[in-house]
């Protein structure tokens, strides 16, 4: 298992922390972002990483028929756990403002699912996904994440494995003192802008 020091290193030499003002997903700002994408253009490294889901399921003994991502920051981190533990692999997107499945995905009544995430601030997608899966039948077994940036604890109902938590603070915007100073905004992820 990697140190959490040894994870920082690898997210670092890799340019995922970024510095600006960032309008999050959540309708938060920030002077930080983790732009995990920045990893998984390293398969060695993103292998590594998936490597720590697939030991935590291991030695939890959780039986996984299934790896799921949110589109886009997890559907490399989806893969390559499945592909490490030998098993299937979908991902699920946005579809009129809502997660949903497409493309012939579906979950198997009774499949034990794991769902992964490259970065969570509220885990919001993660809980979409949570919920699609319980309602084709399927039962989460565990979350796990590269980096968890929430300030409080997440509750996806199933087991969560960070690999990384880090602090980093956000503004409502109508407190964001970036916003005060005219700092040029950026809406990275999945659903941002730049």
């Amino acid at each position: 298992m990697l140190t959490q020091d040894q994870i920082l290193t690898i997210l670092k030499e890799t340019n995922v922390l970024q510095t600006g003002h960032f309008n999050l997903t959540s309708g938060k700002h920030s002077g930080q972002y983790m732009q995990c994408a920045q990893v998984l253009q390293y398969p060695d490294k993103a292998s590594q990483l998936c490597n720590e889901f697939v030991e935590y399921i291991k030695n939890q003994n959780l039986q996984v028929d299934l790896v799921i991502g949110p589109a886009t920051g997890g559907i490399i981190l989806a893969f390559e756990t499945a592909r490490i533990l030998g098993t299937k692999t979908m991902f699920a997107e946005r579809e009129n403002g809502k997660m949903v499945f497409r493309r012939g995905f579906f979950v198997e009544p009774g499949q034990k699912v794991f769902v992964v995430e490259d970065v969570i601030t509220t885990g919001g997608s993660v809980k979409e996904v949570v919920e699609i899966v319980k309602e084709q039948g399927g039962e989460v077994v565990g979350v796990g994440v590269l980096v968890n940036r929430s300030p409080q604890e997440v509750d996806f109902g199933a087991p969560l494995i960070s690999l990384l938590k880090i602090n980093i603070e956000t503004y409502d915007p109508a407190q964001c003192p970036l916003c005060a100073q005219g700092v040029e905004m950026k809406k990275p992820g999945s659903r941002g802008l730049k």
